[in-house]
């Protein structure tokens, strides 16, 4: 009677035993006990029905799980082997090998760093990284078992996705990986992003001398996304169509920038999330031969991005990033997406330099007269441009306008302006986005002549009925003859629908009938004819 105590102690079950007796049946044997018994009733139940589903179809239930499960699933059979290397599609993330328990800690330590009487606890940082490095071992496993079979050496994998923590024997296996999906398996689709351990910022993944892979000529590669990732030559890449560069360190040189646009000769996509650059961070592009249409710089840390020549770039979108042109360095320049959020959060520091305008607005629209559709998001704790009071025809061709998260601390009416630039607007929508700090911001306006015949679409949300939002509105009303819609959406937002397409969500707000008749009368009062209805929303 002790035994089973003893080994429970020392973490072990004791072994149970099972019965069993034959049986007849039919005139056969059969064996029986509870074991049997249990196994007997499920095969009874109902049989294997998955195993007897056609490959497509089973290839399509395993496509929809995570890589990690597909390999387990490996040795079910020969026939489940067969399908796991079969499929187009290998995704390895780390995150899915993280335990539950590793997001408590970080839980723990974020809790830790917003309470001061919690300092004095544990650090929870050698925690969080021994549950990293776990996981990364077990990652490398898979992989290693992957790359070490004889029978994977005729896969065809059209993408793979790979996100990896730097550890000291993470390299050399992801690297592995990587030269054998381009140069054995074919893949068109590849993904690699590479993370620091936690609170080891500044670290990044490096790749052999020779780049990703050993023939990059012959490789079939068209999208590639790189992050956390010293910059490999791509110069040799013909294929390559779409690029994603994204946390790349703040060691990486102009030069390697530039190289992109002069080398990747059929480069037509190409994104810059959260890039550093080292030296005096002024990106130069000079690329009269190159292909591409699509250009985002986000959150990048240049001080400044001049394009000089970019023939073909069609659509652009300058997220907290300042692009400077060139006159005639983008001719078919047609879409822009232009955010920017500028001023000084300390209140300290803001009281003292109160009213310091740093930009005017004009400056910012120079050298882009083709421009038809443009998103504008200008933030920050104070107006930081100064509209001229004698703007210039900087945007002809504008035909549709959103000027999104315009602060209510702000004078609203600001952009009149860039009604007065653009004659042949025709889509004009605004959002206003609430704000705690009471508005201040005040903008003299002088009486103009303007006349606008193009302008159809009014659409103003976030409208709280402010005077400023008052004036804007009776502005637009009394200026452009064409108006056929004007809508006044109280709970109002834009919502994004990529780069430079968005939407104008407003919600039904009850507005009462008194609220609603004091309104029109402010908004009609004084406008001298009222070209469309008004739609309070």
């Amino acid at each position: 009677m002790r035994t089973p105590l003893l080994n429970r102690k020392r973490g072990r079950e004791p072994a149970r035993s099972t019965r069993y007796s034959v049986r007849r049946e039919g005139g056969g044997m059969a064996w029986t006990g509870s074991g049997t018994d249990r196994f007997l009733r499920r095969q009874s139940a109902g049989a294997d029905r998955i195993s007897t589903l056609p490959d497509d179809l089973l290839l399509d239930v395993l496509g929809r799980l995570d890589t990690r499960t597909v390999l387990g699933t490996g040795v079910l059979s020969r026939r489940w082997a067969s399908l796991t290397r079969q499929l187009p599609v290998l995704d390895f993330r780390v995150g899915d090998m993280l335990s539950p328990r590793y997001h408590t800690w970080i839980r723990l330590q974020r809790y830790r760093g917003t309470h001061a009487y919690f300092t004095e606890k544990k650090d929870m940082v050698p925690n969080i990284r021994r549950y990293e490095r776990r996981a990364m071992r077990a990652m490398a496993s898979s992989i290693q078992s992957i790359l070490d079979a004889p029978a994977d050496d005729d896969r065809q994998v059209n993408r793979l996705n790979l996100e990896f923590f730097i550890t000291n024997s993470s390299g050399y296996c992801m690297n592995r990986l990587i030269a054998k999906a381009v140069d054995v398996w074919g893949v068109d689709d590849l993904e690699a992003v590479a993370k620091p351990i936690y609170c080891q910022w500044g670290q990044a993944h490096t790749f052999p001398s020779h780049g990703m892979c050993k023939d990059p000529r012959t490789s079939r590669l068209r999208r590639l996304k790189l992050g956390g990732c010293v910059l490999p030559p791509l110069h040799e890449y013909g294929a390559l169509t779409k690029l994603v560069l994204q946390d790349l360190p703040e060691s990486t040189p102009t030069a390697a920038y530039e190289g992109v646009f002069t080398s990747c000769q059929r480069l037509q996509v190409l994104h810059l999330n959260s890039c550093g650059c080292g030296g005096d961070k002024i990106v130069v592009v000079d690329a009269p031969a190159s292909e591409i249409r699509e250009l985002v710089v986000d959150h990048c840390a240049f001080h400044r991005f001049l394009l000089k020549a970019l023939p073909c770039l069609e659509s652009i979108a300058s997220l907290q990033t300042r692009v400077f042109f060139q006159p005639s360095s983008c001719p078919s320049l047609r879409q822009w997406n232009f955010a920017l959020r500028l001023g000084i959060t300390h209140e300290g520091l803001r009281q003292s330099f109160k009213g310091f305008l740093e930009l005017e607005l004009d400056q910012l629209f120079q050298r882009t007269p083709d421009i038809t559709n443009m998103v504008i998001r200008f933030t920050g704790p104070d107006r930081w441009f100064l509209p001229l009071s004698s703007p210039s025809l900087l945007l002809p061709n504008l035909r549709r306008l959103l000027i999104a998260d315009v602060p209510s601390s702000w004078d609203v009416s600001w952009p009149r302006r860039l009604l007065e630039m653009a004659p042949s607007l025709e889509i004009f929508h605004i959002h206003i986005a609430p704000c705690e700090e009471e508005p201040y911001d005040e903008l003299c306006w002088e009486p103009t002549k303007l006349r606008q015949h193009h302008l159809k679409e009014f659409v103003l949300a976030g409208f709280e009925g402010t005077d400023k939002e008052i004036y804007l509105v009776k502005f637009i009303m009394g200026v452009c003859t064409a108006l056929s819609s004007v809508i006044l959406s109280k709970n109002g937002y834009a919502r994004d629908k990529g780069h430079w397409d968005w939407e104008m969500v407003t919600h039904q707000y009850s507005w009462s009938d008194e609220e609603k008749d004091a309104m029109l009368k402010q908004i009609i009062d004084g406008v001298s004819s009222l070209n469309a209805p008004v739609h309070l929303v």
